[in-house]
């Protein structure tokens, strides 16, 4: 229960008392600023407390958005204001500061000029460097009428809109892609609603679309015409369910630190386990497309690290903006490119639809050729893009950024070793030529030579070593942070190219088990560091050996167990589990035990 603080007496004829009460407050009123004062004292430290003037007038869910958000440590709308526990002391100190200077609440509701004592110690707080989040409200009405004249226009302001469609509409994400925006929200906000009025959270939502994907990857897996069908059907029943938990948060603002958590990874576990049921659906009718998955899942893991290494890399750097990204506002002006710069990205409605309509109406080869060729054109599209904002802005880096980039990079105990004996070599921006000829000289290697071939243990081993000198510097140059990108696109596709020409049975469902759970560790990583909690802890990626690490083991065992039949399956299935084990378990206890500030993940472009 959250303590909701009335400055004074409700005026006569407000409903305040029953909104705050049916928001989830327990409210108490005061008769003056000093009595307002003992009041927040006798509040348990560990609670939320609201400050409301007794004056204000507005919509309920203009209240709600100011005052029941948990994300923020304070909000304010005029007449109304929240602090969670890390902001309660500078309130007090705030509310100490203007008892002395504060007209007596007491005359609230009065006609007349009074204290606004909440705008008041919102603005103190911020003065204190409290983030004080004053959300956007558009036709919703907030405000504290100091007369009878202005009190019924504001009452009439209140009656004149539907508060219930602004709700409605605000549940869906500003920006969305097409599919989305037109053949799913238009529907799904309303199941959002049914959901709130019966209680469901927007975790049992998340939940239930998981385990519907996992019934399509089901039935997708019998091989038979009926079981494509119905997994086109479910995957995009789905999808709904994946819009509508975001919706549901956002309608009743029920955002956590695990439903963020739980929204991204699903995303993640439900699509390449979709891929898996594609894959073992093929094999019952004699088709091996084990590769084409993998593939599948290698291209939209590197293509997601991409977002993320970009997004990192940029958000606070400090810089002109570039021709490029002017461009691209001139674009803007014109409604249909936005609509199709948004198709050809395939966002994940796309790329879910194409899926599903490609299942039910094809085979699993032409989905995975197609979502290879779609992905592709999308991923070239968005680098290039990138590349040329990041050659042109030459934007200032931040410490906090190369950080995350160094973060996303994975790098384990070898590469460590080789930064600290090579110190700082070449110039700002050598990291990513670094990166480029490591994986370059990798992937060579694995391609040319014959599967086993002892050379190629040479080239990880040089790998190896170059990945160490690529984060050697502070990734601070202008294409840096390309560098995560280029060492996801080396392990995935040497574990890819190795399990396919082996000829050891089942290396490739093998692989595809293990890079699985090594993505699973890398978007991990991506979420911590977008919740501010920061990488995953040191020991973690020790023991996982870093992407260096791990790309050089799997190169050797295939050295080690070419002749040896089916024994380089099983040592891929052996890593797949004890990476699994090791990243599940340390994700688990952290996100469900985290006091990362709640969040709520709106969700990738891609």
């Amino acid at each position: 229960m959250s303590t909701a603080i009335l400055t004074g007496p409700p005026a006569p004829g407000s409903s305040l008392d029953a909104d705050l009460r049916s928001l989830g407050f327990d409210v108490r009123i005061a008769t003056g600023t000093e009595e307002t004062g003992t009041l927040l004292a006798s509040v348990p430290a560990g609670e939320r407390v609201a400050l409301v003037d007794p004056r204000f007038v507005g919509h309920l869910h203009a209240l709600r958005l100011a005052l029941t958000d948990p994300r923020f440590p304070a909000e304010a709308v005029p007449g109304a204001l929240t602090a969670q526990s890390e902001a309660r002391p500078a309130l007090s100190r705030a509310l100490t500061a203007a008892t002395a200077v504060t007209v007596p609440a007491g005359a609230a509701g009065a006609d007349g000029p009074a204290a606004d004592l909440t705008g008041t110690l919102a603005d103190a707080l911020e003065a204190e460097g409290v983030a004080v989040h004053r959300p956007q409200l558009g036709t919703l009405v907030a405000t504290v009428p100091t007369d009878a004249e202005a009190r019924r226009e504001a009452r009439a302001a209140v009656e004149a809109v539907d508060e219930e469609a602004v709700r409605l509409r605000s549940a869906v994400k500003a920006q969305d892609g097409f599919f989305t925006t037109f053949f799913i929200s238009p529907y799904s906000r309303y199941i959002a609603r049914w959901c709130a009025r019966r209680g469901l959270t927007p975790n049992q939502v998340t939940t239930a679309s998981l385990l519907t994907a996992l019934l399509a990857a089901g039935c997708a897996a019998t091989g038979e015409r009926g079981g494509y069908v119905a997994a086109g059907v479910l995957l995009l029943v789905s999808f709904v369910l994946d819009c509508t938990d975001g919706q549901l948060a956002r309608y009743s603002l029920q955002y956590s630190t695990l439903g963020a958590w739980l929204d991204a990874t699903f995303d993640r576990a439900k699509e390449y386990a979709f891929y898996a049921g594609l894959a073992l659906g093929a094999a019952r009718d004699g088709d091996d497309v084990w590769a084409l998955a993998l593939g599948a899942m290698v291209l939209m893991t590197c293509r997601h690290v991409v977002d993320f290494a970009f997004y990192e890399a940029t958000y606070d750097s400090t810089a002109g903006k570039s021709a490029t990204a002017a461009l691209s506002g001139r674009l803007d002006s014109v409604g249909w490119t936005v609509w199709a710069r948004r198709i050809i990205i395939l966002p994940i409605g796309e790329r879910w639809a194409m899926i599903a309509v490609l299942t039910a109406a094809t085979s699993p080869r032409i989905v995975f050729w197609a979502l290879l060729v779609g992905c592709a054109f999308a991923a070239c599209y968005t680098t290039a893009g990138r590349v040329l904002r990041s050659l042109t802005r030459k934007a200032k880096r931040t410490d906090r950024a190369a950080q995350a980039l160094a973060d996303l990079a994975d790098s384990g105990p070898l590469a460590g070793l080789v930064a600290r004996v090579l110190g700082r070599p070449g110039a700002r921006g050598a990291g990513v030529v670094f990166a480029a000829v490591a994986t370059g000289g990798l992937l060579f290697a694995v391609l040319d030579r014959p599967f086993g071939d002892r050379q190629t243990v040479i080239a990880a081993i040089g790998y190896a070593v170059l990945a160490g000198a690529a984060v050697a510097r502070p990734l601070k140059g202008a294409l840096d942070w390309l560098v995560p990108p280029l060492f996801r696109a080396a392990e995935y596709t040497t574990v890819l190219v190795l399990a396919a020409r082996s000829d050891s049975a089942h290396a490739l469902p093998a692989a595809f088990g293990l890079v699985a759970a090594v993505a699973y560790h890398h978007y991990d990583t991506v979420y911590r560091i977008r919740g501010g909690t920061g990488a995953p802890p040191a020991w973690l990626v020790r023991l996982t050996g870093g992407h260096e690490g791990r790309t050089l083991l799997v190169v050797a065992l295939a050295a080690l167990l070419a002749d040896r039949g089916d024994d380089f399956t099983l040592a891929l299935t052996a890593l797949a589990v004890a990476v699994a084990l090791v990243v599940l378990v340390e994700s688990i206890r952290f996100w469900v035990s985290s006091g990362a500030p709640a969040v709520h993940d709106e969700g990738e472009t891609a």
